[in-house]
């Protein structure tokens, strides 16, 4: 069932139901009912790739990230999907599973299918996934990433900050040997967040070696459970210890827990996101929390403006977002050491 089919039936010509899909204001109210009523009849749904080559973009914009498993990631993607459902665009939400490659394929895609624009945590750290997609002419923002000016719009969090939020404060409960739990240090967030942690030491007069470092493939849930495993191998074994993010977290505390070793009695812990799951753990997590449907939301803002009526007037912006830390049961107890 094409449009013209549509424009017969309804005793009207081709344009008037290009315009009562596209710019219904422009046509009678009597004559756009009797076009709709005859669309619904008929079950015509327009060819969007017919439209988006005529228009030369796609009314779906494409959000990449690292980890569909995170629930922050699916805070970050109904925030973008919130924006740009009110301005009348569909999300496609893809998982480049921490992977160069895969990310790569998805870049390929998008340019294939001429999206109106990509929101992305980049998972290649060399740049040039990036690279190679720049010399495309489809707008991007990074999510969770800070990008130079000159090179688009970027909406991230100060990890470096949230890194020494959770490290002061398991310095302020009395703790002196802490652990770190990252994932790959390719990451940017793994680096910075170490990077305030080592911040918070240096204030107390202590150096790096009072953080121990564990690092793991993934930010996962089972990688936070080996990270566990040896942190209970240490000697001695750290007082305190402040996760990359809440799935690891939740990991090391599984470990603990099995382990027969009390949490925050004889080992502190600290998490990075505060997911839903962070306040519902069976030790109620400490954590540093990101403000994960706002960012989606903004990227998603930044990008429509980019890709609008008014893109002549957009400028590329770099917004930085504060953490929070959120106390909870995990780490309540002074350190006896």
């Amino acid at each position: 069932m094409g449009i013209k089919e549509v424009a017969r039936e309804a005793g009207v010509s081709v344009g008037t139901v290009s315009n009562v899909i596209n710019r219904p204001d422009s046509v009678s109210e009597e004559t756009r009912a009797r076009v709709l009523s005859t669309i619904e009849r008929l079950g015509y749904v327009r060819q969007e790739s017919a439209r988006q080559l005529r228009a030369g973009h796609s009314r779906i914009i494409a959000l990449l990230v690292l980890d569909m498993a995170n629930p922050f990631f699916v805070d970050v993607a109904r925030g973008a999907e919130r924006a740009a459902r009110e301005a009348g665009l569909g999300v496609m939400v893809c998982n480049s599973a921490q992977s160069p490659e895969e990310e790569a394929d998805y870049l390929g895609l998008f340019a294939e299918q001429r999206v109106r624009g990509v929101l992305m945590t980049p998972a290649d750290m060399t740049g040039r996934n990036l690279a190679s997609f720049r010399r495309q002419p489809i707008p991007f923002v990074l999510v969770d990433r800070v990008l130079p000016s000159a090179e688009g719009c970027s909406v991230s969090v100060d990890d470096v900050t949230g890194g020494e939020l959770a490290a002061r404060h398991l310095l302020g409960l009395g703790h002196s040997s802490l652990a770190y739990v990252s994932g790959p240090m390719r990451l940017a967030q793994c680096r910075d967040r170490r990077e305030g942690a080592l911040r918070a030491l240096h204030e107390r007069g202590l150096g790096e070696s009072a953080l121990r470092h564990v690092e793991v493939d993934r930010l996962d849930v089972t990688c936070g459970r080996d990270a566990g495993a040896r942190l209970l191998g240490m000697s001695p074994r750290p007082t305190a210890v402040f996760c990359a993010n809440d799935l690891l977290a939740l990991g090391v505390l599984q470990a603990l827990y099995g382990a027969g070793v009390s949490v925050p009695g004889e080992v502190a812990l600290v998490g990075y996101d505060d997911i839903e799951f962070a306040a519902a753990a069976a030790v109620p997590l400490t954590s540093v929390r990101q403000p994960a449907f706002r960012m989606g939301r903004t990227a998603a803002e930044l990008l429509i403006e980019e890709t609008g009526e008014r893109a002549g007037d957009h400028r590329h912006q770099q917004i930085v977002l504060q953490p929070e830390l959120v106390v909870r049961g995990s780490s309540l107890v002074r350190s006896r050491g």
